[in-house]
């Protein structure tokens, strides 16, 4: 679990209210439904007692609107019956009260809606809920972000986070607070005259009637227009990410012109939302002008035949103004309400996904990682009928002892990332078992599991982050002198000291780039190492550590590796022959299966398919076009 900030010493007023949501949800977070209401309570679990002291605030303060027109409908009467010389006089503490209320109550209430916006929901609500959100993505399996855009992904959390807070946010601010205003207006205008209630009534429910057949139409253009502009944004952030390619291939082009299809569709949603909202808001506008008409029509009638008063008349017209006033900026928030309905559901459909790969009910932490072994596994990735060309495992054993180094060889698609991908439990078998310490891992807790084996890929993956967090990744509680004997170990520190970024950062606490674009091939991989021994774990797997070293690195490499695999159970992958010629074991692999084992020069003795390999290796390397003709 990541640490949450520390609070200030002195917190001002709006850090206390702010504490009122805590914005960081420390339980488990529970399986999001796939409904569009149960949703958004799942999101704002937690919050939604204050919430309901906000909504209480925005009733009062919708109140206090129709309180102080029926208060100017009150001097107007006093006024009309009261000789100039006796006004103040006889009507002292009323006076006084009435400029109370304007002056203290009705401010204080609307700064307490307000605060409760700004300060209390707003901030806190939208790091809850994306701080939800991000925590169930991070527990999806491998493939829901193999099948997806990372900026689209990252898009959707944002969106939702944010579409949420407003959605809550404008209810309150908007529908809460207007609905009290009608309820207390109508309350009003029936002390005046029913009949004058009744015609507000009957308007009303033609203002819902009108609203209820736009809005909808206004959610789904803005689902559409909300999964426009995710598109736009995966298709941005897919080039940004690999543009070194884009610029090798010369293909800015192809790219400028996959990104403007993009941006015409979320232009064309746009459009489409354009078009209904305008619609929309004509006629709420003509709706709008038939109530002040409508209102004061009626107590002007009233007041000839002497049942209202000229009090009344302000009155009427001023809530009628007033409502109608409320119905523009209703409309408009009415309209980004259900925009962001429409957002939420968009990204409900794209993030409220089951996790596929998860815990067992019943599962325990790793005890220990004493020795692995594949029993009996087969896994397609779900396509059947690949044993011809590979692609998977199939009918696969193979016992891997305590502290045992194994090396696995194979052409391309033999199994080889399979096999270590199964053992990581990044899929499920789909026959068969993978134990680690004798124990399915299908029963061990991902987290345990994962923890016991460190891993050095070809691909080095490396954050935008500093050099020493990037090796400290490995054991987050690592001390600095424990990073740095690991770079050394790695033969990462003589680089490492030389680095500076963009911002003048240097040695340690440089920068490395997004993936660690300013690092060679080799300075990669060396971070890489310097991670994985200094994660120290039982299990160590090397998938083309070296790949990228030229031979006077790798020959300094091999050296530290063989003093980080001392006492650890092993699995190297490797095309380069040479490097994993003296593992305890070598296991050739080929479309699924294993079909070699044992030493080096037990294999080459055989003169199988291993023995094929290593006499057709170029400069070191597995030629595996040459294997293929073979």
């Amino acid at each position: 679990m990541t640490a949450l900030p520390a609070p200030s010493a002195r917190p001002t007023w709006a850090e206390r209210l702010a504490r009122l949501i805590p914005p960081f949800d420390e339980a488990p977070v529970p399986r999001p439904p796939r409904t569009l209401w149960a949703f958004f309570a799942w999101c704002l679990r937690g919050s939604f007692p204050v919430l309901a002291v906000a909504s209480v605030v925005s009733v009062l303060a919708g109140t206090a609107e129709v309180v102080s027109a029926m208060l100017l409908g009150t001097v107007i009467d006093l006024a009309s019956g009261s000789s100039p010389d006796r006004l103040w006089s006889d009507h002292t503490l009323l006076f006084l009260g009435i400029a109370l209320f304007l002056i203290v109550l009705r401010p204080l209430t609307f700064g307490a809606s307000a605060a409760f916006q700004s300060v209390v929901i707003g901030p806190s609500l939208n790091v809850l809920v994306l701080s939800r959100l991000h925590r169930w993505t991070l527990g999806q399996d491998i493939t829901f972000f193999d099948n997806d855009f990372a900026g689209r992904i990252a898009q959707k959390q944002m969106q939702t986070g944010r579409a949420v807070t407003e959605s809550t946010v404008e209810f309150i601010n908007t529908i809460v607070f207007a609905l009290s205003s009608v309820i207390a207006t109508m309350l009003l205008v029936i002390s005046i005259d029913w009949r004058v209630g009744l015609a507000l009534g009957i308007w009303f429910a033609g203002y819902l009637f009108y609203i209820s057949r736009f809005l909808p139409q206004i959610r789904r253009r803005a689902e559409g227009r909300a999964a426009a502009r995710a598109v736009v944004t995966g298709q941005v952030v897919d080039t940004i990410t690999n543009m070194r390619t884009v610029k090798l291939f010369a293909h800015a082009d192809a790219e400028d012109e996959a990104a403007i299809q993009a941006m015409d569709r979320y232009r064309e949603t746009t459009l489409d939302y354009g078009t209904i909202s305008t619609s929309f808001r004509f006629g709420l506008m003509v709706i709008a002008g038939l109530l002040p008409v409508l209102m004061v029509g009626l107590t002007l009638h009233f007041w000839t035949q002497g049942t209202a008063t000229p009090g009344d008349i302000a009155a009427t017209g001023t809530v009628a103004l007033r409502i109608a006033q409320m119905t523009g900026w209703v409309s408009f928030a009415l309209m980004g309400l259900y925009a962001n309905v429409g957002e939420v559901e968009d990204g409900m459909n794209t993030l409220a996904h089951n996790h596929s790969m998860e815990d067992a009910p019943d599962a325990r932490p790793l005890p220990a990682a004493d020795g692995i072994r594949f029993d009996d596994v087969h896994f397609t990735y779900g396509r059947e009928g690949d044993e011809e060309t590979g692609g998977g495992l199939h009918d696969l054993n193979l016992t891997i002892a305590p502290r045992e180094k194994i090396g696995l060889v194979g052409a391309s698609g033999a199994g080889k990332s399979t096999l270590v991908a199964l053992l990581l439990r990044l899929y499920d078998v789909e026959r068969g078992q993978v134990l680690v310490g004798g124990q399915d891992v299908r029963q061990t807790t991902q987290e345990s599991l994962r923890r016991a084996i460190g891993m050095v890929t070809q691909e080095t993956a490396m954050f935008n982050r500093s050099a020493r967090d990037n090796i400290r990744y490995g054991r987050p509680d690592a001390t600095d002198e424990e990073v740095v004997a690991a770079a050394k170990a790695a033969r990462a520190h003589d680089f490492i000291l030389q680095l500076e970024d963009f911002k003048g950062r240097k040695g340690y606490d440089a920068h490395l780039g997004e993936r660690g674009v300013k690092l060679s091939g080799g300075q990669r991989q060396r971070i890489a190492l310097a991670r994985a021994m200094l994660k120290d774990a039982p299990i160590l797997v090397l998938d083309e550590a070296t790949s990228a070293l030229d031979s006077e690195v790798e020959a300094e490499i091999q050296a530290a590796l063989e003093e980080a695999m001392v006492g650890k159970t092993v699995i190297a992958i490797a095309h380069r022959l040479s490097t994993i010629a003296s593992m305890d074991r070598i296991v050739v692999m080929d479309q699924g299966r294993i079909v070699e084992e044992g030493t080096h020069q037990a294999l080459l003795a055989r003169g199988g398919l291993y023995a094929r390999y290593w006499n057709r290796q170029s400069g070191g390397f597995l030629t595996m076009e040459a294997e293929a003709a073979e």
